[in-house]
């Protein structure tokens, strides 16, 4: 039957998070606080970029403008998912409402497509850089790229959305248990009581769609890069802008491969992807950008790195100071 002819009204109020299968509860507390180490570090690591940018002109440049926006995605990302995942083993609290879960699979959603368009956009300004170094300036102004960073913004809330609004409207009236670590949508979708084969499909193609067309600009503006670099620039130019750009590309690898993956793992024949598998494929695609890119993206940055030995030599100066006279009152 389908979801369209369904008549049964979903009854779930509530879905549980079960996360991990098979864990002792005598190892919740050690998983709960590493993932509140990993949540901490997200949050403070990218903070730090988005503080001093905000606070140092010398950083509001198109470049640093995609990096802050791809703090504050990574920022929300985490706030979204981490926490109820941090109560789920430290206080065995994996209950969330049924309309929460719809917003929490909406907000995650959402800042995937927003991180696809940000590594796109970011290829695209090291393009121009690179390739139009004359013209780069007029072509990438702070006014261009806050227009494209808040057409990224805008634009990843459109498919989230529909399908959210979709499933929502689906039945569950069945099991209630997510087994994934947060409200994701084949998880959700398995709990339906309805025959959503289609919207299964339909779903995981949209996916790889979003990921096939950004993941195709990036590589397509990648390699003009190098090719670039490998007419142009002398040998220690060469070896600078290839470190550059394998960087990048391995934390767009860590996004990207991952992801097919996992999405095509159901549809292939032989081969076998249980929930732990899954969930651990996902966890590695999610965190593990978010922890390296203030270190990568930011702090490898010569002019970031100076700026914020400055703001810390300034910050550590006044507090001495106010030290100082209030011994001496």
């Amino acid at each position: 039957m389908s979801v369209e002819n369904q008549t049964i009204s979903s009854v779930i109020t509530e879905f549980f998070i079960v996360g991990f299968l098979g864990i002792q509860p005598e190892y919740y507390n050690l998983i709960a606080a590493v993932f509140l180490g990993v949540y901490v570090t997200v949050v403070v690591g990218n903070s730090v970029f988005v503080l001093l940018f905000v606070f140092e002109p010398n950083l509001q440049k198109p470049m640093y403008i995609i990096m802050m926006n791809l703090a504050l995605a990574d920022i929300g990302f985490c706030t979204v998912v981490l926490p109820k995942l941090i109560a789920r083993y430290w206080f065995n609290d994996g209950s969330v409402s049924f309309h929460v879960c719809m917003f929490q699979r909406l907000l995650v959603h959402y800042f995937a497509n927003l991180n696809f368009l940000t590594m796109m956009t970011m290829a695209l300004d090291r393009y121009l850089a690179i390739c139009f170094p004359l013209r780069y300036p007029v072509l990438m102004t702070n006014r261009t790229m806050i227009l494209l960073t808040g057409c990224s913004w805008t634009s990843s809330l459109i498919i989230p959305a529909i399908i959210t609004v979709q499933a929502s409207q689906m039945p569950f009236c069945g099991p209630n248990q997510i087994m994934h670590f947060y409200c994701e949508t084949l998880s959700l979708y398995s709990l339906v009581c309805a025959d959503v084969s289609f919207q299964s499909y339909a779903f995981t193609t949209i996916v790889m769609c979003v990921l096939v067309i950004t993941l195709f600009f990036i590589i397509f503006f990648y390699i003009n890069i190098v090719m670039s670099v490998v007419r142009t620039a002398r040998n220690h130019s060469r070896l600078k802008a290839f470190s550059t750009c394998a960087t990048q590309l391995c934390i767009i690898s860590i996004h990207y491969a991952p992801r097919f993956f996992v999405f095509t793992t159901p549809y292939l024949p032989n081969v076998k992807f249980d929930v732990n598998q899954r969930i651990a494929f996902t966890l590695f695609y999610w965190l593990i950008p978010p922890l390296v890119n203030p270190f990568i993206y930011f702090f490898r940055t010569k002019e970031v790195r100076q700026l914020f030995l400055k703001w810390c030599i300034q910050k550590n100066g006044r507090a001495h100071k106010i030290h100082i006279l209030s011994v001496f009152k």
